[in-house]
């Protein structure tokens, strides 16, 4: 008990990050962290790594695809990966960090991603995952998180570039 509490309690607060930005709520992420905390005291006697951040992570990133499935299966989407088809025309370093964009519009841009581009954001510029780290985390290849993160830096590109240049489109 004493070393999963030294382990694994300093990083609730990035598990509950996580569960929020990928659930989309407060209510939904509560349940989706708890019972991540839960699933991660009853398998910690299995923990054999040294990041115990990035094995919690993982769990919670596991149980938010099983609540997913489970409570809201028609949020369950392929990717088509036709609207990942951005124009990259030499966009202005304006449109694309506009001077007066603002914490809420990229969290609603970030919000608007599809969760599988959203949880790549999230573990890569919020929590300070390697690419390698997210590979592990996420079991895919790290040619996939890099291709993901690169549609999903597009797709917020687009959004934000849209709000904040609304004529543009």
């Amino acid at each position: 008990m004493e070393l999963y509490e030294q382990k694994v309690l300093p990083h609730l607060d990035a598990a509950y990050n996580l569960a929020r930005w990928l659930a989309g709520n407060d209510h939904d992420a509560q349940d989706v962290a708890q019972e991540a905390n839960l699933r991660a005291f009853r398998f910690f006697g299995s923990f054999r790594g040294e990041n115990a951040r990035a094995w919690l992570l993982s769990i919670v990133r596991n149980t938010f695809y099983t609540w997913l499935h489970k409570n809201r299966p028609s949020n369950t989407i392929a990717i088509n990966e036709g609207i990942l088809e951005i124009e990259d025309i030499s966009v202005s370093g304006e449109a694309v960090n506009p001077p007066f964009a603002d914490a809420d519009a990229v969290r609603r841009a970030i919000a608007e991603l599809p969760v599988e581009f959203r949880e790549i954001v999230i573990l890569r510029e919020m929590e300070g995952f390697s690419y390698k780290e997210i590979a592990d985390l996420a079991d895919v290849p790290i040619g996939t998180v890099m291709s993901r993160l690169a549609r999903a830096r597009k797709l917020l590109q687009k959004s934000l570039t849209r709000e904040f240049n609304p004529g543009d489109q």
